[in-house]
């Protein structure tokens, strides 16, 4: 959760049909470098994208580049009673009044994802990717956790849910912990509703200090295996997910050392 791609290359891959509905290459025969990268083409149709998240693959491209797919061999993941927020940032959060609520304002969360980072060269969120997010979200497949200060965005997650799984796909942070907030709070959520794992796809700095793990991707598509077909609830989270104060999800999320 939190790509960071800006390659140019000129690889010999897979291409993707028309077809939504056409299968991907095995997983296996992805790239070992760079680490994952399946094919390209095909289309962000809500039937390609589900197929490729429920098969272990996503999209990840720059604007101007045709669609990439990949299925990287080191794959992050969080346990959803495995998020480590440090003490510091503990303190910070108890004392921000802040409050954390689901599908309320899905658009504002992907336009904030979208926001140049420091050290990026612009967004892996294409015009593209925002349309088919967009779509997933009115199907009842892509949901966005926000982090409000009184009623202004200050951080937030999106991501993708079938069956009892959840893939995250990019989060930001207006203010500093906005968006460790948001994954503390999806993952306590998660963890009520007995939903196991969260799909942090790339391993980075930051999720790891939350607690992400690095599983080889076998290990990954064994859990999504069992995890994709079980009984899901598609559908706006708002009232499900229900509205939290910061101090209450900090209660859910035991202390970390560090």
């Amino acid at each position: 959760m939190g790509r960071s791609y800006n390659g140019a290359m000129e690889l010999h891959l897979p291409r993707l049909g028309s077809d939504p509905a056409s299968p991907f290459p095995p997983v296996e025969r992805a790239l070992a470098d760079p680490d994952g990268l399946l094919a390209f083409g095909g289309d962000l149709s809500p039937a390609r994208f589900l197929n490729a998240y429920r098969s272990g693959i996503f999209p990840w491209y720059s604007e101007g580049e045709p669609i990439l797919w990949w299925s990287p061999a080191r794959r992050a993941v969080l346990r959803s009673d495995g998020v480590h927020l440090p003490r510091r940032l503990r303190r910070q959060l108890r004392h921000s009044g802040w409050t954390v609520r689901a599908d309320t304002d899905f658009v504002g969360v992907v336009r904030g994802c979208m926001a140049p980072r420091h050290g990026q060269r612009g967004t892996w969120i294409t015009t593209g990717m925002f349309a088919a997010y967009r779509e997933l979200h009115r199907l009842g497949h892509a949901h966005s956790v926000e982090v409000y200060a009184g009623e202004t965005l200050v951080g937030g997650l999106i991501g993708l849910a079938f069956g009892q799984m959840f893939c995250g796909d990019s989060m930001f942070s207006a203010q500093s912990g906005g968006s460790s907030l948001a994954l503390a709070a999806l993952a306590s959520r998660l963890h009520d509703w007995g939903w196991p794992l969260i799909d942090a796809q790339v391993p980075n700095a930051h999720t790891e200090r939350l607690g992400v793990e690095v599983w080889p991707r076998e290990r990954y598509l064994a859990a999504l295996s069992r995890q994709r077909d079980l009984p899901g609830t598609p559908g706006q989270w708002t009232e499900r997910f229900g509205s939290w104060s910061a101090a209450q999800i900090l209660t859910a999320t035991p202390p970390h050392a560090t």
